[in-house]
């Protein structure tokens, strides 16, 4: 299978969003590490609907007028993988939870630090907010997009988490 890719501007830098057939399969950083996150083959597709409305979506996340995406989600990863990322879409806009919350969350509560190596390979960054994880005393640890964009999304949603 070919992936449909375009690359948009956005305030944490340039983002490529690759779809499959069925939904948004990634959401890729400017400066990603080219193995965090492996498809198949890649051609660009500015005009696909899929990501089409994720751009329309995420303009409107970053202008303040989205809390919640509805775009279709197409995960590639190992099951644990993705019972992690489908954990990250539970926690709620503005809020935070620690690898140990989503360890408990998925049945695995001694995973935690499985969980944080789950969560850096999430292929779909914002929209499943691995951005929201962060660590029991509240400090904002690893980010593929790195610290400075993790803080940015987390301000920007009004996330409240210790100091």
């Amino acid at each position: 299978m070919t992936y449909s890719y375009k690359i948009i501007p956005s305030p944490v830098g340039l983002l490529k969003l690759i779809a499959s057939d069925t939904g948004l399969a990634a959401i890729l950083w400017e400066n990603d590490d080219p193995n965090r996150v492996r498809l198949g083959p890649l051609a660009e597709q500015p005009d696909n609907p899929i990501l089409a409305e994720t751009e329309r979506q995420l303009a409107a996340y970053f202008a303040g007028k989205l809390n919640a995406f509805t775009v279709p989600l197409d995960f590639k990863g190992t099951d644990f993988q993705k019972s992690v990322w489908v954990a990250l879409l539970t926690i709620p806009f503005g809020e935070t939870r620690s690898y140990a919350e989503i360890a408990r969350q998925i049945g695995k509560p001694t995973a935690f630090r499985a969980v944080g190596a789950a969560n850096g390979k999430n292929p779909i960054s914002i929209i499943a907010p691995c951005h929201r994880v962060i660590g029991s005393g509240g400090a904002l640890t690893g980010f593929a997009g790195g610290l400075a964009a993790k803080e940015l999304l987390l301000d920007l949603e009004g996330a409240h988490r210790a100091a």
